[in-house]
């Protein structure tokens, strides 16, 4: 009963502060706190406020949500147990996933258009000169935002 009566006075309030916020013209806002001034009011009309009060102070209720803890810690140790045994046993095909994708080094946009230091022939010694710096890469981010 008293969860009724704050809520429905928090609504009116809200309600109050939108008429204030529309008398000056910010109709946005105005349009806004009326909405979330609403939301107690419509709990309160479809029984949800009645609801949580009466699973609040049940003891039924706060012995279920230990039972449903209870159901999750065993589940999660079940889990545990079972990823500590896929990774000790050395039976082939049994092995957990890898903690890394294999493609995950690769570029995510593809192919490098550098080529692999394998693949470029071998040249004539020349004196080393300081590498151009390659913004490939940077450049295809920004053409693919459209920038």
């Amino acid at each position: 009963m008293i969860a009724e009566t704050v809520c429905s006075a928090v609504a009116v309030a809200g309600l109050g502060i939108a008429g204030v916020l529309a008398f000056r013209k910010r109709f946005l806002k105005a349009a806004r706190t009326a909405a979330y001034a609403l939301v107690p009011l419509g709990l309160v009309m479809t029984g949800a406020v009645e609801w949580i009060a009466d699973t609040a102070f049940s003891p039924t209720a706060w012995a279920g949500f230990g039972v449903l803890g209870v159901a999750w810690l065993m589940f999660m140790g079940t889990r545990a147990v079972e990823r500590r045994r896929a990774g000790r046993s050395g039976v082939p095909g049994k092995e957990g996933k890898a903690a890394v994708a294999p493609a995950a080094s690769a570029p995510s946009l593809g192919e490098s258009r550098r080529p692999t230091p394998a693949a470029q022939p071998k040249q004539a010694k020349q004196p080393k000169a300081e590498p151009a710096e390659d913004f490939s890469d940077i450049e295809a981010i920004l053409k693919k935002h459209g920038i």
